[in-house]
């Protein structure tokens, strides 16, 4: 059974289509336009298990990848940026573009053989917004970031959504970008832009990073700390910022989504670049890695069929951790 959703149908239904989609656990088809435009999310596998993916297809049916296939833009003028959300707000299970994998579908991080689900650390529970990655952009790890003294982490540019609407895991959304903050994780550069959908009901109050603070007071500094602390009950040290912490303003984050995209068109251009990143596609001209729809629909039917239920999730996802927070007062300023 499938089911269809628009981002401005979502909008109509509000929390109705987010319990609609919540109390349906059956194999998920769900449909996002851009203008005459339409993506498709294709699960399959068994979810909570290792096999899990969600897949994309075109308007047309054909399958393409959410890295290299989905635009950059949304719109000519390019005044919005498409998201492709890995994460939903308020959950835990820590999804992500396969960059490794043909045509690059979404499945679940692992670590040590498990699957992995990012702690609730108080006052937070899971994710504290929508999170996911602009297609089309590459944070390349050999190159040397001016600003932040550091290499890229190897990935997508990573974008949390603030608007007031729970995402659906897969989801394309159309988003307005409103300002960066500059993430170090373990030695590596990772921005994390921050931006909302363009049919929020506040997306006409918010325009640059100013606006968040003003119109959502308190918001930019949980979401820095949510990101400083958030991996710290693992083991591992808390996270640092470039820029003292500051978030920078759109102008900032628009120069960066620029950068990384030229980091991506060389990735897909030029073969070697990086050799763990699958490049298959199916509309990027002149790429070396540019398939036939239908190699890419036989990459898709050779996985495993979808299940419409998996095995529980470990409550123990679930269990709070506390962190005692040791962010310098210059970080919060």
């Amino acid at each position: 059974q499938h089911y269809y959703i628009t981002n401005n149908l979502s909008r109509m239904l509000g929390c109705c289509s987010r319990q609609i989609t919540s109390t349906f656990r059956s194999p998920l088809l769900l449909s996002v336009f851009k203008g005459l435009r339409m993506y498709s999310a294709v699960e399959r596998g068994t979810p909570n298990t290792l096999d899990y993916r969600i897949f994309y297809t075109n308007k047309d049916g054909a399958a393409i990848s959410p890295f290299h296939d989905i635009p950059l833009y949304a719109d000519d003028s390019q005044q919005y940026c498409n998201m492709v959300v890995e994460i939903p707000r308020w959950t835990n299970a820590k999804m992500e573009i396969s960059k490794d994998e043909p045509l690059n579908p979404i499945k679940q991080d692992i670590k040590k053989g498990k699957l992995r689900f990012v702690n609730n650390v108080f006052p937070y529970h899971g994710y504290i917004w929508n999170y996911g990655a602009i297609p089309q952009t590459w944070e390349d790890p050999a190159h040397v970031d001016a600003n932040t003294k550091a290499k890229g982490d190897d990935d997508p540019l990573d974008a949390v959504e603030i608007g007031a609407g729970v995402a659906k895991r897969g989801e394309v959304k159309q988003v307005k970008i409103l300002g960066v903050l500059a993430m170090i994780d373990e030695g590596e550069t990772d921005w994390k832009l921050i931006c909302i959908d363009r049919n929020d009901p506040l997306a006409g109050e918010l325009n640059d990073i100013g606006d968040v603070e003003r119109v959502m007071p308190g918001y930019l500094e949980a979401t820095r700390d949510w990101f400083r602390i958030y991996k710290f009950p693992t083991g591992k040290p808390m996270n640092e910022f470039a820029f003292n912490g500051e978030w920078k303003d759109k102008a900032f984050a628009d120069n960066i989504i620029k950068e990384t995209n030229g980091h991506w068109k060389a990735l897909v251009s030029n073969k070697g670049v990086a050799d763990d990143v699958n490049t298959k596609n199916t509309t990027v001209q002149n790429s070396h890695g540019l398939i036939t729809v239908d190699e890419a629909s036989q990459i898709l039917n050779k996985v495993a069929a979808p299940h419409p239920t998996g095995p529980a999730v470990d409550p123990s996802t679930q269990n709070q951790c506390f962190v005692k927070r040791t962010i310098p007062e210059s970080v919060c300023a």
